[in-house]
């Protein structure tokens, strides 16, 4: 599988070397001047990194701000191209790499009109919209008038993202009906008949003691003026747009190859989650044999626990016994809690550096819960605020405990939280670096901390153990689905009916899931893949230092650099053996 391990981007690969060594003078300039002018036409992104460019904006999706962003994304590109990587420190030959794979992303995007279909399964650009009180503290008046400006800018924002919407119902560029069923609660849980209670007010909430009381008044009068008037008018409209419009011409096929451009575009995005070259046969091959591989290791798990029956029927005794649920959100916190904890203690053994940013748990909210996958890390949106654990307490018949450990150790530590707080708080590095994720990096590295509980002394239960393959094949199984789907004629049910006889997720969490994958073509795929090359990498490894291989060392080269491609990454891990290996 080697010659699969190709970065799609047309960029040379370089040996690595410490990420604080000083960036080369030239492409310094150069890569700043570029992510500067990006987050000119990138309001909310700019916001996120403290930059005062359209702080007070929403994005511009008008017809002319959508193909200026393309020509300039198009000449950045080229000029990013043209530069002669010889020339370049290590470091800046993979700040280039990320800057070109992060803006080349973008324009195939644009290209492919994604803008036509702002929405998966899970939320959409109205739900995004709700992060933003996260992403806001009041320090001066501006502060504060940005952020009414900003959802002053309500009206315009929806109407364009309408507009566009209404353009790919009549092209045949929209999500599929069956996704669809129940999205519009979604809208409705944004709606407050009393502002005061609505998320966009909770800015106004915490302490303003700064500001004079006269001030403070006339604020959180103004605040809710504008949720009555602007807010919650633009989410009944688009309700009713959903409702009336979009869900009765949605199109009823799932597969994404039969919107116009559809096969180009799934290889397009396979591609790009993947940074691979991976055809979408090939990565269906590669899930069919991880299938079969995981399968005879969970018949192992049946047999040791001493279950008589077929595998159809161990995986009905876990999806229904009691036993294997918590009876009250709290109770699923708490344990989520407990385990998250105990892998804090074991770090320590596995890595040499550690995040200074904490973590906390919180349920995921209510309002977009009931279609939200089972768990997700959430990264904080400035330096005083750490990163949250989600926890699904929504159904708690369909959240198995003995899933779990695998679970909060792919969220939490050492998996997300870990892997991007380290990736954040590089050092000498740009923002658009440090700030990156790349899908095929980061959820391989998620599924492979989930094997390294093995390591670290958890799933001493084999009902968690097998609870940890279930999750493992759950990513196997993507593999098949995503791509039989989208490319090769599978059916909704026949994609539900595989997952559902390979693992014990439980019913509800596989149909949300599948429709997942059905709404966001592609992304599934970075998880296996991703994780595959990192346990390739390591086997790699160790058969090549013996009795000197470091797992804290060998964590560290792979996680020095932050998010990096796929082949990128395997150049780092053989320049740190080879360096070994000339030292012992």
């Amino acid at each position: 599988m080697k010659k699969h391990w190709i970065l799609i981007l047309a960029v040379g690969l370089v040996l690595i070397s410490n990420p604080t060594r000083a960036q080369n003078t030239d492409f310094s300039v150069v890569g700043e001047r570029i992510w500067d002018g990006y987050l000119k036409i990138s309001p909310l992104t700019a916001s996120r990194f403290g930059v005062d460019y359209g702080a007070g904006q929403l994005p511009d999706l008008s017809i002319q701000a959508l193909q200026n962003k393309e020509k300039k994304l198009t000449s950045w590109i080229k000029e990013l191209n043209n530069i002669d990587t010889g020339a370049l420190s290590e470091q800046d030959k993979i700040n280039r790499v990320i800057l070109l794979h992060r803006l080349m992303g973008e324009l195939s995007s644009l290209q492919y009109r994604d803008y036509l279909m702002p929405l998966t399964s899970e939320g959409g650009f109205h739900s995004s919209l709700a992060f933003l009180p996260r992403q806001v503290e009041f320090k001066t008046a501006k502060d504060v008038e940005d952020y009414l400006s900003r959802l002053s800018g309500f009206t315009r924002y929806f109407e364009q993202q309408i507009n566009w919407m209404r353009e790919g119902i009549k092209v045949g560029f929209t999500q599929p009906k069956v996704v669809l069923k129940g999205y519009e609660q979604s809208i409705k849980a944004l709606i407050a008949d009393d502002p005061t209670q609505s998320v966009f007010y909770q800015p106004f909430l915490a302490s303003m003691n700064h500001f004079d009381k006269a001030e403070v008044a006339q604020y959180k009068n103004k605040a809710q003026t504008i949720i009555n008037d602007v807010v919650n008018p633009a989410y009944e409209q688009y309700l009713a747009f959903m409702v009336d419009e979009y869900q009765p011409n949605a199109r009823d096929t799932i597969a994404i190859k039969f919107v116009p451009k559809g096969k180009d575009y799934y290889q397009d995005r396979a591609n790009y989650y993947t940074t691979t070259n991976m055809t979408a046969k090939e990565i269906h091959e590669l899930g069919l044999t991880e299938v079969k591989r995981i399968r005879a290791e969970m018949k192992e798990i049946i047999h040791q626990v001493g279950f008589e029956g077929t595998f159809e029927q161990f995986l009905k005794f876990l999806r229904t016994d009691p036993k294997f649920y918590a009876k009250s959100g709290e109770e699923l916190l708490k344990e989520a809690s407990f385990i998250a904890k105990k892998m804090d203690a074991a770090l320590p053994k596995l890595f040499k550096y550690l995040p200074r940013t904490p973590y906390g748990i919180q349920a995921v909210p209510a309002h977009i819960a009931p279609k939200y996958t089972t768990g997700r890390y959430v990264s904080p949106s400035n330096d005083k605020e750490p990163g949250y654990y989600w926890v699904n307490t929504y159904a708690l018949d369909r959240r198995p405990l003995y899933e779990l450990e695998a679970l909060t150790l792919h969220e939490a530590v050492p998996g997300h939280h870990l892997q991007i707080s380290l990736n954040k708080e590089l050092e000498n590095v740009p923002d658009y670096r440090s700030s990156y994720y790349i899908s095929a990096f980061g959820e391989g590295w998620g599924l492979y901390a989930e094997w390294l509980g093995l390591e670290a002394g958890f799933y001493t239960d084999p009902y968690s153990n097998f609870g940890r393959l279930t999750y493992e094949m759950w990513r196997a199984t993507r593999l098949v689905v995503d791509t039989g789907m989208h490319m090769m004629g599978w059916t909704r049910q026949q994609a539900i009916d595989y997952m559902m006889e390979n693992s014990a997720l439980s019913k509800h969490n596989i149909t949300t899931e599948v429709d997942r994958y059905i709404s966001w073509p592609g992304q599934a795929l970075s998880y296996k893949i991703g994780e595959i090359k990192i346990k390739q990498l390591r086997q790699l490894a160790e058969s090549a230092l013996g009795n000197n291989f470091d797992v804290r060392e060998f964590h560290h080269q792979v996680l020095k650099n932050g998010a990096v491609p796929l082949a990128q990454l395997e150049q780092q891990v053989i320049a740190y053996i080879n360096r070994q290996t000339v030292r012992n």
